[in-house]
């Protein structure tokens, strides 16, 4: 099941939800809390599992498929997605930040917290955003703690040269939840400014600082999802 699936049923029952393009816009979501109202659930603009069994859909979402995780969507969706090389920025990336009310000044700036500011703004209305957003350890303070799990917030230190390591580190990365490594533990993310773009990269558990989950969104039972085999190496400096 996708965001297509949510909207086209959601479309079929008489909501609004503008284009069904697979993006979880303004739009879709107010004709999700609509859809929500008028059946007696909870409003919480989020398509969790009793949403889904009352559009129809009897079999609950996969892990990562789950419509539910609109801000993970949202960073899958965005995938591929690059800096500008040497003069210049891509003007996506600075809608985010425009977006967002955000100064920043262009992508050779580390932007993994922009990337996560803008997944979650861009889906989760109500979801107060940490101060210095800009800022990958800021994430600290996000949300509420959690176990890694699809959709968790992921804090990291991250070593520069010359400068301390582990936690006392003032710098790191932010990213989301997309596995871990059977054999290892170590965790696959979902990010920006990795490898000068949003893409999927290994993060080595040791470097792992918090999990967050949004505040505005029902806990749930931690799920860990384990990848078998990998074929990369370990990224320790996403800046």
């Amino acid at each position: 099941m996708t965001m297509r699936d949510i909207q086209a049923a959601l479309a079929a029952r008489g909501y609004r939800t503008g284009p069904i393009d697979g993006i979880f816009g303004p739009q879709t979501a107010a004709a999700l809390r609509a859809f929500q109202a008028d059946s007696g659930l909870p409003v919480d603009g989020i398509a969790g599992p009793m949403t889904q069994e009352r559009l129809g859909f009897l079999n609950a979402a996969s892990a990562f498929d789950d419509p539910g995780l609109v801000w993970f969507q949202e960073a899958r969706r965005l995938l591929g997605t690059k800096e500008r090389p040497g003069a210049g920025s891509n003007p996506i990336i600075l809608d985010w930040a425009d977006d967002l009310d955000a100064h920043y000044p262009g992508d050779d700036v580390p932007w993994c917290g922009l990337f996560a500011a803008h997944c979650i703004a861009a889906t989760l209305r109500d979801e107060p955003l940490p101060a210095g957003l800009l800022r990958a350890r800021a994430y600290e303070r996000f949300g509420i703690p959690t176990a890694p799990m699809p959709g968790a917030i992921m804090v990291f230190w991250r070593e520069v040269a010359g400068g301390p390591r582990g936690a006392a580190s003032p710098f790191g990365h932010v990213g989301f939840y997309a596995g871990e490594d059977q054999a290892t533990g170590d965790f696959r993310i979902l990010g920006g400014n990795q490898s000068d773009s949003v893409s999927l990269a290994w993060i080595a558990r040791e470097r792992l600082v918090t999990a967050r989950w949004p505040a505005t969104v029902p806990a749930r039972p931690a799920a860990a999802v384990h990848v078998v085999s990998r074929d990369d190496a370990l990224s320790w400096r996403e800046a």
